[in-house]
């Protein structure tokens, strides 16, 4: 089906999206939610032992915390990016 969008020279035609940038997109968007909710849990967590004196307890427990967010970020975004590709296999299967 790409070929069919490509022309002589390989370039894609106007309108189609380039083979890798879906990829890339995926990329940057599993990656996000793997360093927002940790960075965000570090900086609270320092914040928040320098405000309270608890060191190094509330740190970790933000940093634990956002460890878990991230987890189920990535999984949900992961099951969500099978079922698109599943789905689209099966289009295929079907042509």
């Amino acid at each position: 089906m790409e070929e069919k969008n490509k022309d002589r020279e390989g370039r894609v035609s106007a309108g189609q999206k380039p083979w890798w940038q879906p990829a890339l997109f995926m990329f940057f968007r599993l990656s996000s939610w793997i360093v927002v909710p940790v960075l965000a849990g570090i900086f609270l967590g320092k914040w928040l032992d320098r405000r309270y004196g608890t060191t190094p307890w509330l740190f970790l427990t933000t940093v634990g915390v956002a460890f878990v967010v991230s987890m189920a970020g990535l999984v949900k975004n992961t099951l969500k990016e099978y079922k698109k590709i599943d789905k689209n296999n099966q289009a295929k299967n079907k042509k």
